[in-house]
């Protein structure tokens, strides 16, 4: 398989509800619009941003086949396929690939605890498996595995993997892994509290894999282009340090409790999120209609605020 660098804002995008409870497809084509026209590159479909944990196995195949159908080649569509032991991520592994997609991101399956030999183990034998381009998403916070930098390379001499999202608040290990020269792309999370995305991107990363995306995708694609001139770095600057509050409000909820409260609420069309999570009412989430006010998104893109903002202020 030839590898092919994917560089930019990787968006993990949400999963949106219908009122009785089901994946509404008719909003995911919406935002499936939308992303592409404002910069973003890649799609990550059923990522924690999706609520994938709460997803039924028959919805995630579903939404796999619907969401496959709405390729047009503007980004490239990857799904999280992360099963809970080898064998049922490579059965997720086969069935994306046989319906459609451009790829899959894994990390270690959860709660397991897997040492980082076990992982490494893991991450090759699912890649032998299945010819398909892959990402790791390396986040020890909610799996409980954590892969040093030697690990993750020796991974990433696999022809099958292409993207490395790193979601620790290590410097450097994004330091170590990049003076590697893997032949991957090199991503970090958005979030501002990991502190990873001026380092990724100063050393010479190749973009954001983010939740933010979902309601600030020009801003993102700003922030996650890679720096080729001075202009990148300024632009980089300029950019980074306006959101810095949007940035800590959509990251002050699990996630993506904030942000799919605040999407709503600025008119995309995010619904409501699986219980037992609970969208965000009254001044909470008057404080993010704010945000979105003051940096000017709702002019921006076309958000219609006034009547949600008067129903919780």
């Amino acid at each position: 398989m030839t590898r092919r660098r994917i560089e930019g804002s990787f968006v993990a995008l949400i999963t949106p509800f219908n009122e009785n409870g089901s994946i509404d497809y008719g909003a995911f084509r919406t935002l499936l619009d939308f992303q592409p026209r404002h910069g973003t590159r890649a799609i990550l479909f059923m990522g924690s941003t999706g609520e994938s944990s709460m997803l039924l196995p028959e919805e995630k195949k579903e939404l796999i086949v619907e969401t496959a159908k709405m390729k047009t080649g503007a980004m490239e569509f990857f799904y999280g396929c992360t099963g809970n032991n080898t064998d049922s991520t490579i059965a997720n592994l086969r069935f994306a690939k046989d319906n459609g997609a451009d790829g899959a991101i894994l990390a270690a399956p959860s709660y397991i605890c897997a040492s980082e030999a076990d992982a490494e183990a893991f991450f090759l034998e699912v890649a032998d498996a299945v010819d398909l381009p892959l990402g790791i998403y390396n986040n020890p916070p909610r799996v409980k595995t954590d892969l040093h930098w030697d690990n993750l390379l020796r991974i990433f001499r696999h022809p099958n993997y292409v993207v490395h999202k790193e979601s620790t608040t290590r410097v450097g290990q994004v330091a170590q892994i990049i003076a590697g020269r893997p032949d991957v792309s090199i991503m970090c999370c958005d979030s501002p509290n990991l502190g990873l995305v001026l380092p990724t991107m100063s050393l010479g990363g190749h973009g954001t894999a983010n939740m933010t995306g979902n309601i600030a995708p020009g801003e993102l694609a700003t922030i996650s282009k890679p720096w080729q001139s001075y202009a990148e770095a300024t632009d980089f600057k300029d950019t980074y340090l306006k959101i810095l509050p949007l940035w800590h409000y959509v990251y002050s909820y699990i996630n993506p409790v904030a942000l799919k409260s605040l999407m709503n609420a600025c008119g995309l069309p995010a619904g409501s999120l699986r219980r037992p999570l609970r969208n965000l009412e009254g001044e909470p989430l008057a404080k993010g209609i704010e945000i979105v006010r003051s940096l000017g998104l709702d002019r921006r893109y076309g958000y219609t605020l006034g009547r949600r903002l008067a129903a919780v202020a």
